[in-house]
C-alpha cells in the first residue's frame, strides 16, 4: 500500500503528532468525502504500508517526528510545495526564507532523492507575468540546487470556486513559454523537471507521477506490483494510493486550493481536531458505519 498523506491536507504542517499517533497504534479511520457516515479502517503495519508520500507546504513541525518514523520502519518521502507567491495568495504560509530552509535542513536528513520540490500551480496576474515567474524559479533553483532531485510544475486548474479575477491560468502559449524557459533554467541548475497531470507536452519537460512507482521502488528497496490510480484525472500517471486527509482542514488558506472552500469550515474542523483519535477531525460517532478496508503491501514477489 502507497500512504498518501494528503493530497487533501498539509499533515506534516498542522497533524505530525495525530499522524504519529495513528502509526504508533496500528490504524487510522478516514470518512468518506461523499458520505460523511461511512468511515474505513485502515491498518497501517510497516510491513503493509510500503511507501509513504507526504504532501506539504511547511515541513518545519514536522521534522521533530522522523527520527520517530524511522525507528517504527516506515519508508518515506516528500512532495514538497515552494512557490515565491505571497501572503496575498498564500494567506498563512510561514516565510519564504524559512520554508526554504526547512527545506535544506529536510534534504540533509532524510537525502535530496526523498525531497520532490512542486513549483505549483503556475498562476499569472496583472503582477505577476512570465518573466516573473522566470526570475523566481531561476533564484529558486540556485537556493534548492543540491537539495533535490527533482522539481514538479503544473499550471493553475480553473475550477468553479476560483476566483477568477484574482489571476488566471497561462494559456497554451504561455504555457510552452514558461515551461521551456523552466526546462532550461532546471537543466542549468541540474534539476530534473517534470509536469503534474497536464495535457501539454513541454519539450525538455517530462510528465511525472507525485506518487512515482521507480521512485517508490528505490526509496523501499523491493519491485512493486502496482496499478495507475483510476481515482485520479486522465493525465495523472501516480500510481494507486491511499489517502487519509480530510477536506477543509488546510489553515495555509491558499486562494487557488482546490481542497478549501470555506474559512469558517476550517476553522470549525480544525478546533474539532483530536489528537488521539482514529479520524483526523473529531471522533466516531454512533451513527458512523465502520468498516474494515483491505490492504496489502505491493513487494512483488516474482
Amino acid at each position: 500500500m502507497i500512504l498518501s498523506a494528503s493530497r487533501r491536507c498539509d499533515i506534516p504542517a498542522f497533524f505530525g503528532k495525530w499522524f504519529l499517533n495513528r502509526l504508533k497504534e496500528g490504524f487510522v479511520c478516514v470518512r468518506n468525502p461523499y458520505n460523511h457516515t461511512s468511515v474505513s479502517k485502515i491498518f497501517l503495519a510497516p510491513q503493509t504500508v510500503d511507501c509513504i508520500v507526504f504532501w506539504t507546504k511547511n515541513a518545519a513541525p514536522f521534522l521533530q517526528f522522523l527520527p520517530q518514523i524511522d525507528e517504527l520502519g516506515y519508508c518515506y518521502y516528500f512532495q514538497f510545495t515552494v512557490t515565491p507567491y505571497g501572503s496575498e495568495i498564500e494567506k498563512n504560509v510561514d516565510d519564504k526564507r524559512r520554508i526554504l530552509q526547512t527545506f535544506r535542513t529536510l534534504s540533509d536528513k532524510i537525502g535530496k532523492e526523498r525531497v520532490i520540490w512542486r513549483y505549483d500551480p503556475i498562476l499569472l496576474t496583472d503582477i505577476i507575468s512570465a518573466d516573473w515567474h522566470f526570475e523566481k524559479f531561476h533564484a529558486m533553483c540556485k537556493k534548492l540546487q543540491g537539495y533535490t532531485e527533482t522539481v514538479v510544475i503544473s499550471f493553475l486548474d480553473e475550477y468553479q470556486k476560483l476566483d477568477k479575477t484574482k489571476f488566471r491560468s497561462p494559456n497554451e502559449e504561455e504555457m510552452l513559454e514558461i515551461g521551456r524557459a523552466f526546462a532550461e533554467i532546471a537543466k542549468e541548475c541540474g534539476l530534473r523537471i517534470q509536469t503534474c497531470a497536464e495535457k501539454i507536452s513541454i519539450s525538455g519537460i517530462e510528465k511525472g507521477a507525485c506518487m512515482d512507482k521507480p521512485l517508490i521502488e528505490r526509496i523501499c528497496g523491493y519491485p512493486i506490483s502496482v496499478k495507475k490510480d483510476k481515482s485520479q484525472r486522465i493525465e495523472c500517471l501516480c500510481a494507486e494510493s491511499i489517502d487519509i486527509g480530510e477536506y477543509d482542514t488546510c489553515a495555509h488558506f491558499c486562494e487557488y486550493c482546490y481542497a478549501n472552500h470555506r474559512k469558517a469550515t476550517i476553522e470549525r474542523k480544525m478546533a474539532a481536531h483530536d489528537e488521539t483519535s482514529p479520524l483526523l477531525v473529531g471522533n466516531i460517532q454512533s451513527n458512523d458505519s465502520v468498516h474494515l478496508r483491505k490492504t496489502f503491501s505491493l513487494r512483488c514477489l516474482c
